[in-house]
């Protein structure tokens, strides 16, 4: 065992053949993944495709069938057994890929939640799935990270990680690079190392990686890849309650039906084979598998749409959402620092143009004009006194910076006069420089220039007026009096009254280090702002619409809050409230003032935690975003805690349900979208297959109860559980979104599936069903048509009836006629099941089994006006629903 703590930084490098400044290279890297494998904990065996479908025959139901068949077998009834037994096999076979796709979609998730490493590989820095990492690798190790594999450390600047998941040691760590001694040294001593799990809380640094996957000291401990919770959903555990309570209901009615039809003198044997086909009929079996597919195929549809769920109970939640409490930076904003004015030689001037593109135009009173000599000094100056660089993504790619975005944003605008910053530094060579500080306010550079050092300075208006003498004007450079900074400070406050970030630029010819700051020349003020994204207007207004409550949570100044809230429609009768007056507010106070609170500005981390808490204690289902490491208590709070996944650190993407890949507010509005289309699509699915169930079973005891034949035969009775829990079944859990769906109240968490109005529509559709079957069996046998074609009439009505309803049902409030045929999956599923149908009715080898009989043409006249009645009764049922007279819709 190799004690790397103990080794220098070059044993350690040269021990794993890396390179500190180059990496591994990729070819090497490949090789390496070969030879030591993903990095990653052993996770418990997969089931295989086959032992999965071997689970399908542990099912209590298929069991039950399985007696079923043999009961026939014994009985001399071959063909009904063969046609149980493919009923059964078609049953095993649906149920098999319900729960494989389900697993798959899972999977597939989980690879989406793995996390990321940044390394250098070919000297590039390059962001890999932390999988592939390498011993031999140079990991990059920035504040917020959770380490992804074993580490000595390179470089460590200021870093501190906290190693609680592994030590049980809550305080940071400082680290270091230097060789410690001592082989035996416990984990938390082992300064100059950094473990798999813990997480970087200050600083940043390097260091190689010396072990992966099952080789980590993290072992059997932690967990690398934060899985997925695949644990059943709230939904899920109420369905499981709803299906037992129905099932056992089932279980009831069944006996009744079959101890009525042996006491009227119907064979034992065949009616408990009709019975055990009634009760696997009715017994909503797919309801698990068909809700994990909702929610796995709601999942996919959010991935598209920039939204990543990390667990899928959020995506149930997630239309429950009454308020989004969103950061402004990036999110409601491009996070693309812009020069929007500049004040120059006595002139404001305008900036064309929005985030780091560098195509804009100088606008005078609207008019453009050209760079004249004092803009240019002054926009050279900007250039000068950064660190920042404009970079491209190949030819017509992105454009992005690199280092600070404020200083970003000077070199944009310098770009735009035709001032680049290569061809500036290559004139004007930096020597010395003055860094930023809180303190100071300023960042000052020197420069080598053809007329000797030139020193240049950019910072706060009144810092860099304080130590100007002189200002360049049209006329040249004159005195700076005391007249002239009030006039310049007034421009400045003007400026920021627009909610722009003001910087003033000056600079001191013949300067050196000691005198840089002083006696300088003022040249002007840069006004710059993180415009809003063009898109996060519409979502606001979508989501005040759908009763949504958007709330901005920043850092930034109230001003600059104030006027960008404003502009998206987020700000309009509420109130701006800072940090400082939200710690004196008492926690009664915030309860009562929340909901009229539409900005909150200056904030820390803290502080979201205080304004979740008091939204929760007001009724309010709340989704909020963060992307720093102190965000992650109040995403852990929050319903929905939503991490950023370009800005985000591990942390508060480990913390949060939901992760969004583009950091864009609109993709919050559309995975609230994507949620509730999930959850109605499940109670669509729901409210046909109970009300089939209950058709069925009502149909079955009014028979019996007024000592009637039995309407279904055992096999037609299992054909129509196929035809109903099959094909349109799945395709309701696929359906469109609604197009008002957006347009409704959240969903309260608590009130569940089955409101008033959804039992209501289920109720009348399954006793209709009942109604009408009973009553065409009843008149067909009358009518002195076979029992034969009775039944076969009675079978077709019911399976048209479940069609006609599949189409009523994909909305619990909206008529039938709107958009009526939308849903592809489901035309295509009745099609296929009206060819089946047709098949089993006419097919001579098929009628034996079933027991069916060719009807004639005004059989199907009869049937189809029959069936064709449910829809006119669900709809009526359905407006009355909209006027409120059963109950609140939701």
């Amino acid at each position: 065992m190799n004690h790397w703590h103990q080794m220098t930084i070059q044993e350690v490098i040269s021990t794993l053949k890396s390179d500190q400044n180059r990496g591994l290279s990729k070819a090497e890297a490949e090789r390496r993944l070969a030879e030591y494998g993903p990095n990653e904990l052993e996770a418990a065996r997969r089931l295989s495709p086959w032992s999965m479908l071997g689970q399908q025959f542990k099912n209590i139901l298929i069991i039950i069938l399985i007696i079923a068949i043999v009961l026939s077998a014994i009985l001399g009834h071959t063909v009904e057994a063969i046609a149980i037994s493919v009923i059964m096999l078609f049953a095993v076979l649906l149920g098999f890929i319900q729960e494989y796709r389900a697993e798959r979609a899972i999977e597939a998730l989980k690879k989406m939640a793995a996390p990321t490493a940044t390394v250098i590989r070919d000297g590039e820095e390059e962001d890999i799935p932390a999988r592939d990492l390498v011993p031999g690798d140079i990991l990059l190790i920035r504040t917020g990270d959770r380490i992804s594999a074993d580490c000595r450390l390179i470089e460590a600047v200021n870093l501190q990680i906290e190693e609680a998941p592994l030590t049980g040691e809550s305080v940071p760590v400082e680290k270091q690079t230097a060789t410690l001694e001592g082989g035996e040294l416990a984990i938390g001593d082992r300064k100059n190392m950094a473990y798999t799990g813990t997480i970087v809380t200050y600083g940043r640094g390097h260091g190689v990686v010396v072990a992966t996957g099952m080789l980590t000291e993290f072992g059997k401990i932690a967990k690398l890849l934060q899985s997925v919770e695949t644990g059943k959903t709230p939904l899920q555990q109420n369905l499981d309650k709803v299906g037992h309570l129905l099932a056992r209901a089932a279980i009831v009615v069944v006996l009744l039906i079959v101890a009525l039809g042996f006491f009227r003198g119907q064979p034992f044997l065949e009616m408990l084979i009709f019975g055990i086909a009634l009760a696997v009929a009715v017994v909503p079996e797919a309801l698990p598998a068909v809700v994990t597919i909702s929610l796995a195929i709601g999942v996919q549809r959010m991935v598209k749409r920039n939204a990543l769920i990390r667990r899928l109970p959020a995506v149930e939640t997630l239309g429950c959402t009454s308020i989004i409490c969103s950061d402004k930076t990036g999110t409601l904003t491009k996070d693309e620092m812009t020069v929007r004015k500049v004040f120059v030689a006595g002139k404001m001037l305008e900036v064309s143009g929005s985030g780091y593109e560098p195509r804009g135009q100088f606008l005078s009173n609207g008019s453009e004009i050209q760079p004249f000599p004092q803009l240019t000094t002054l926009l050279s100056a900007c250039v000068l006194a950064s660190d920042a660089h404009l970079t491209r993504e190949g030819d017509n790619g992105h454009w992005h910076i690199k280092g600070d975005p404020t200083e970003g944003a000077l070199v944009v605008a310098a770009a735009k006069a035709h001032l680049h910053r290569t061809e500036l530094d290559r004139q004007f060579p930096r020597v010395d420089e003055i860094p930023f500080t809180s303190e100071t306010k300023r960042m000052t550079t020197l420069h080598q220039s053809p007329h000797g050092i030139v020193a240049y300075s950019k910072g706060a208006p009144e810092v860099i007026l304080d130590s100007c003498a002189g200002h360049l004007t049209e006329k040249g450079e004159t005195a700076l009096g005391i007249p002239e900074k009030e006039t310049i400070l007034l421009f400045a406050k003007q400026m920021a009254g627009e909610a722009l970030r003001v910087l003033a630029v000056a600079q001191k010819p013949n300067a050196n280090i000691e005198s840089a700051e002083k006696e300088m020349v003022f040249l002007g003020l840069v006004g710059m702002i993180d415009p809003p994204r063009l898109e996060a207007k519409g979502a606001v207004q979508v989501c005040k619409e759908a009763g949504i409550k958007p709330v901005m949570i920043t850092g930034d100044h109230p001003l600059t809050a104030q006027a960008i809230a404003r502009e998206l429609g987020i700000l309009s009768n509420g109130a701006v409230v800072t940090g400082v007056k939200l710690e004196e507010m008492s926690e009664a106070d915030l309860e009562n003032k929340v909901e009229s609170i539409d900005v909150y500005a200056r904030v820390s981390p803290a502080h979201k935690l205080r304004v979740v808490t008091a939204l929760q204690k007001k009724g309010h289902f709340v989704a909020m975003t963060g992307d720093g490491v102190n965000d992650a208590p109040a995403l852990k709070k929050a319903d929905i805690g939503i991490a950023m996944g370009i800005t985000g650190t591990d942390v508060t993407k480990e913390a949060a349900a939901m992760t969004l890949t583009d950091d864009n507010f609109a993709s919050i509005v559309a995975a609230v979208e994507e949620g509730r289309g999930v959850f109605n699509n499940i109670k669509k699915y729901l409210m046909f297959l109970l009300s089939s169930n209950i058709g069925e079973i009502c149909l079955m005891a009014a028979a019996t109860l007024f000592a009637l034949p039995l309407p279904l035969s055992a096999v037609q009775i299992l054909y129509v559980n196929l035809a109903t829990d099959g094909l349109p079944a799945l395709a309701l859990a696929v359906d469109p979104p609604e197009a008002d769906l957006m347009r409704r109240k959240p969903r309260n968490p608590r009130t569940g599936i089955f409101t008033r109005p959804v039992i209501t529509l289920m109720v009348v559709g399954g006793l209709w069903s009942a109604a009408i079957n009973f009553g065409l069996f009843a008149w067909a046998l009358n009518s002195g048509r076979s029992i034969e074609e009775a039944m076969t009439m009675t079978f077709v009505s019911l399976v048209l009836i479940q069609f006609f309803k599949a189409y009523n049902f994909r909305s619990d409030r909206n008529s039938v006629l709107n958009r009526a045929f939308a849903n592809k999956w489901l035309n295509l599923a009745i099609l296929w099941e009206i060819g089946l149908l047709a098949l089993v009715v006419y097919l001579p080898f098929l009628q034996t089994p079933f027991g069916t009989f060719s009807l004639p043409l005004t059989d199907w006249v009869i049937i189809i006006a029959l069936a064709f009645t449910v829809s006119p009764v669900l709809e009526v049922v359905k407006w009355m629903e909209r006027r409120g007279w059963l109950g609140e819709l939701t």
